[in-house]
């Protein structure tokens, strides 16, 4: 039998469930118990499931049916006895329990038959305090042995409960609890993801409009004797679209600019459907901060919690000395508020695996590092931290972060000295893991670490600091190493997962990577074009994911390099076949994020010329090999002083410069009809069917596009997607090679027996047709299915034709008389008749 002590996904769900079987947690009696020096006990051992396979996981539910006043307590030293089908013995233990009495733990039986399992609960003395009256005294818990509990194995697996696929169909917010598999498709986008990457999406593998809405206000080509002018496109410091968040299904954003008078209106809006849910001015015109989609796992209560942040610093000089800031957390389903704190230390937003967010203030000067817990905080002013119920203990509060009180000090996690010999900055740190700092000049570049995981040593420990020495040429050259964001050269990317740090170098377009593990030098990439080097807002201009390190931007060339010796695994252009860039023959580009094995980007500008630049593209690039998985030109312009586009329940939210228009691109809904004429017809007679294929996607419920498109919206091929969107969504011309999408065509007769009669493609209309002859009589059910596509869900409709006998065969009739004889005769005397008729008639004549 192999005992395992490893949380896995059966072992967690049922350990879960156990621990939830609890009782509520109160003082022993009082009065009565004093004069109680022991106890009897009564010790229990269950296994679910019971019988179960060989090799499966059984979880063992052992303990006392006494429960502890605290907790933080449990009995200790349990034990159970194991013997297997061959009367081999083993124990498991010592155990120790939760406050409820009782614990779990798990097993997996490796051979077949029966085995017989006992608990054993040793003496223990508990010290007990009465609830109101009377004096503390010792209480003496007897042992006990639970009943012998057989457990069957069995030669083959029992059922869990079956995985839910992945939908197949168009779905939307709320999602079902149970369809847990769904997680991987359903991420919020909380904040601006390190390296931007964007993981638990199903990355669109078209540019499938789902739905389209405009900002408030005008976008476009004005039009009339401003010929080719457009409004304003928000670019060149009044940046749209600025503030954007997706939590579980819902886009929150504000449109930005540059009127400090007009209020800021944030909107939520579902993400699915394009609804707007509801708008609001938060406080006195503040914008959200950041979101956030948290986990509450206390004995009492297991659930996540979503918010929206106000941030908001007052007070202090020009340098922030002696400011002050609080968060206000607003309900992310309502936009109501629910709680501040105020004075929130400064430092870094650390997170752990349940949202939870931590501050990490580093101080390398006066050699001291420590992390505040907000959690804590927040329920400083609960009863029973680990019972208490988040939303009754926090909602509606007001908490000092700065108040001088024990329960509000301990959020100070923990407090260290550090070495006052650390150069530089503080520029990453990863929540029980680690914080990293650097410098760098042309003459060196120091790297150090610091330790934040108690498990792997002391916490401030130093995991490394080194220095490593420069090449000639960036004294020589005088190269730019340090600047803001890396914006003219500097630390551009910095990778937890890879444990790589990487400095640009901005004259000589290269890349430096440093171990995060080591601090040493590791490689450098080759020089980029030379346009790179006016490259800016580095946060999207180097990304590290999958392995690789991502570089694109003026150049309007991708570069994916392998992050472990720099070699460039391929490169993508941006090109532009018109000629629309007056400075480059690429567009320039910038990442927007990456998932699913896929990066895409956009084209931005400082500040472009208007008339704009035509044929912006928007590109989607298989991280393996840099092939265009789609590309759409002219849509979706991006902008560079406003907010980039962001994706969340694998659906993209971003805007585009051309027409001031917020778009949603994800998969959509279809529809299938089809018919079939005659609906009775004879056998051998053809019949046929036809149909159509159609977009069904919230956008086409717009009423312009619903008096273009009457009969509804064609679904088309992914191949013709990008050019269809455009013609459909923006107005341009309707593409002349558009091909539809592929209907299989089944038919089941009377006996359920289905047969396969061909696949037909739809045409740029949505309509396809094909003919079908029945050979045999009876009813008929056809089934048209599209089978769906990388833009579209599948479709399918039914209709029903009757097949009768053929139609009567007629019998060759029997041999007519033959009066041609009669019939020859007749003629000729009528012949003569006339000929008499005719002599006569001259003759009367030649009388007069």
């Amino acid at each position: 039998m192999n005992i395992d002590r490893s949380k896995s996904k059966l072992s967690t769900i049922a350990l879960i469930t156990v621990l939830a079987i609890s009782v509520t947690l109160a003082a022993l009696p009082a009065a009565v118990a004093q004069e109680v020096q022991s106890k009897a006990t009564v010790c229990y051992l269950g296994a679910m499931p019971n019988p179960i396979g060989v090799g499966q996981e059984v979880l063992l539910h052992v303990g006392i049916t006494d429960y502890l006043s605290s907790v933080e307590m449990g009995w200790e030293n349990l034990t159970i006895t194991v013997t297997d089908p061959e009367g081999i013995e083993s124990t498991i233990g010592p155990l120790r329990t939760d406050s409820t009495g009782g614990t779990g733990w798990v097993i997996i039986p490796d051979k077949v038959g029966k085995y017989t399992l006992q608990a054993h609960f040793t003496t223990q003395r508990v010290l007990v305090t009465p609830f109101m009256f009377g004096s503390p005294y010792n209480l003496t818990y007897l042992a006990s042995d639970s009943e012998e509990l057989e457990l069957e194995v069995l030669d083959h697996d029992i059922p869990y409960y079956p995985d839910n696929l992945l939908p197949s169909e168009y779905w939307t917010r709320p999602i079902d609890a149970q369809l847990r598999e769904w997680s991987a498709i359903s991420a919020s986008w909380v904040r601006d993801p390190e390296n931007l990457y964007a993981p638990y999406n199903d990355g669109p593998e078209t540019a499938h409009i789902l739905w389209t809405k405009e900002l408030d206000y005008m976008g476009g080509l004005a039009g009339g004797e401003l010929d080719g002018l457009s409004y304003g496109i928000g670019d060149a410091y009044e940046g749209k679209f600025p503030s954007r968040f997706i939590v579980s299904g819902r886009l929150y954003y504000t449109t930005g600019g540059a009127d400090n008078d007009a209020p800021i209106v944030y909107y939520c809006v579902d993400l699915h459907t394009g609804e707007e849910l509801w708008s609001k001015v938060f406080m006195d015109n503040q914008s959200i901060s950041f979101a956030q989609v948290f986990y509450w796992n206390a004995a009492n209560y297991h659930g996540a919690f979503a918010y929206l942040y106000v941030s908001v610093t007052s007070g202090g000089n020009m340098f922030g000395v002696g400011a002050s800031t609080s968060w206000y957390a607003f309900d992310a389903y309502t936009g109501d508020w629910r709680f501040t704190i105020e004075n929130v230390p400064s430092g870094t937003n650390l997170y752990d695996s349940d949202n939870h967010i931590y501050i990490l203030n580093v101080d390398t000067t006066n050699g001291w590092m420590a992390l505040w817990n907000m959690t804590d905080v927040c329920l400083s002013k609960a009863v029973g931290y680990d019972v208490a119920s988040w939303g009754n203990s926090v909602h509606g509060q007001t908490f000092d972060a700065a108040e001088d009180t024990p329960a509000v000090q301990s959020a100070w996690s923990w407090n260290v000295t550090i070495p006052t010999d650390l150069e530089g900055s503080v520029y990453a740190a990863w929540y029980d893991d680690r914080v990293v700092g650097a410098t760098q000049s042309t003459e060196e570049v120091t790297v150090w670490g610091l330790n934040l995981n108690s498990t792997e040593g002391d916490i401030g420990d130093v995991l490394f600091n080194n220095t490593w020495e420069a090449p000639a040429y960036w004294a020589e050259t005088n190269v730019t190493v340090y600047g803001l964001m890396g914006m003219s050269g500097g630390w551009v990317a910095w990778s937890q997962e890879e444990h790589v740090a990487i400095l640009w170098v901005k004259e000589t377009r290269e890349h430096f990577a440093f171990s995060l593990e080591t601090g040493d030098y590791l490689w450098n990439t080759e020089t980029q074009y030379y346009l790179d080097a006016f490259m800016d807002f580095i946060p999207r201009d180097h990304n590290i994911a999958y392995g690789r390190l991502f570089s694109v931007s003026v150049s309007g060339i991708v570069y994916c390099y392998d992050i472990t010796d720099g070699r460039l695994l391929w490169d993508y252009p941006a090109d532009d076949p018109y000629s629309e860039m007056l400075w480059s023959n690429n567009w320039w580009m910038k990442m927007q994020f990456i998932t699913d094995g896929k990066i895409y980007m956009t084209h931005i500008e400082h500040s472009p010329i208007d008339p704009r630049p035509r044929g912006a593209p928007y590109i989607c690039l298989n991280i393996e090999d840099g092939s265009v998985v789609w590309r759409i030109d002219g849509a979706f312009r991006g902008t560079h002083w406003g907010g980039a586009g962001i994706i969340g329940d694998s659906i993209i939210a971003t805007m585009s410069t051309y027409d001031q228009r917020l778009y949603a691109i994800g998969k959509g809904a279809s529809a299938t009809t089809v018919t079939a004429e005659p609906k009775v017809v004879s056998q051998g007679t053809a019949v046929i069917i036809e149909g159509t294929v159609t977009d069904v996607s919230p956008g086409t419920e717009d009423t312009a596009l619903q008096l273009r498109f009457s009969n509804g919206v064609p679904a088309v091929s992914d191949e013709s997607m990008s050019e269809w969107m455009k013609y459909v969504y923006m107005q341009f011309g309707i593409p002349a090679d558009t091909t539809g999408v592929p209907v299989s065509i089944d038919v089941v007769d009377s006996d359920g027996v289905w047969s396969n009669i061909g696949t037909v493609t739809s045409d740029m209309s949505g309509t396809y047709s094909t003919m079908w002859t029945p050979e045999a009589e009876g009813e008929y059910t056809i089934v048209a299915t599209f089978m769906g596509s990388g833009g579209y869900y599948a479709s399918y409709a039914e209709t029903v034709v009757g097949v009768g006998p053929a139609a009567a065969e007629y019998q060759e009739a029997e041999a007519a008389p033959d009066y041609t004889p009669m019939f020859t005769g007749i003629l000729v005397a009528v012949a003569i008749a006339i000929i008499i008729g005719i002599v006569n008639l001259f003759a009367l004549r030649k009388q007069k």
